[in-house]
């Protein structure tokens, strides 16, 4: 096993730039929904636990993952992701290590990207680690803010960003890795003062930064990887990815 690590998933969102109904996270892709691909990749780090977060039609997420060891927590409120993260700290008194942490619209992650994000989080002994990328239009996407010296200083999300810091063509690809104890002393920090009135987990970041907590990063040099599944087209383009990665395979 990795050490005692677990991974919160979250899909509890109601996916509204879609523009459809039912819940993103199921949406299908070579048969088979979003979320199977983010299990089957988690399943092979041999992770302590998977916790799912749940909301917008949870029973059908649950059904989906029918016979999977995965436990749901539920999100009854949709406040945004710090928020749906918080709702797991009861179910891990007696846990201390670390938390993988990201969205079920990711399937194309690769399980290398995940093992070097990890290892590169526990080599440098951080605090958080953020997995990012650099995409030639990052639009929609929360911007990775550095210093000088390169350090990672926090994440900006586009709506609250300025016409400066969107420029920044690094991307935050909403898959972290964070010690638990301040994790949590970070969540029960953060206030909903953004344009959108939603408790960020992006806010965690510059809280664990501001109370000396190192914030370190792993780069994917595969941006198709941490595509963000947001409309048809994006899943088209999905599809067409998965679809060449099955046949490089054979």
């Amino acid at each position: 096993m990795m050490d005692g690590l677990i991974a919160i998933v979250l899909a509890a969102g109601l996916g509204t730039r879609m523009n459809s109904d039912g819940q993103k996270v199921l949406k299908q892709l070579k048969g088979r929904s979003m979320l199977f691909y983010i299990i089957s990749r988690l399943k092979k780090l041999n992770l302590t636990r998977i916790i799912v977060i749940i909301g917008y039609q949870g029973n059908e997420v649950e059904e989906e993952l029918t016979g999977e060891k995965v436990e749901f927590v539920k999100q009854e409120q949709l406040l945004g992701t710090g928020h749906a993260v918080r709702q797991v700290e009861p179910f891990l008194s007696s846990y201390q290590d670390d938390i993988l942490v990201l969205c079920g619209d990711a399937p194309l992650l690769t399980l290398s990207t995940l093992k070097n994000l990890i290892a590169t989080h526990r080599e440098e002994e951080a605090a958080g680690t953020i997995l990012t990328a650099n995409f030639p239009d990052p639009t929609g996407y929360g911007r990775i803010l550095r210093n000088g010296d390169t350090s990672v200083e926090g994440i900006i999300e586009e709506a609250d960003a300025s016409s400066k810091e969107r420029l920044i063509k690094e991307i935050n690809t909403g898959v972290y890795v964070f010690r638990k104890g301040p994790l949590f002393t970070a969540l029960s920090e953060i206030k909903p003062d953004n344009i959108k009135k939603e408790y960020y987990l992006t806010d965690a970041v510059r809280i664990l930064k501001k109370s000396g907590g190192k914030i370190s990063s792993f780069r994917t040099d595969n941006p198709d990887e941490v595509l963000g599944i947001n409309n048809k087209e994006d899943l088209i383009r999905a599809e067409k990815i998965l679809k060449g990665r099955f046949a490089s395979a054979q």
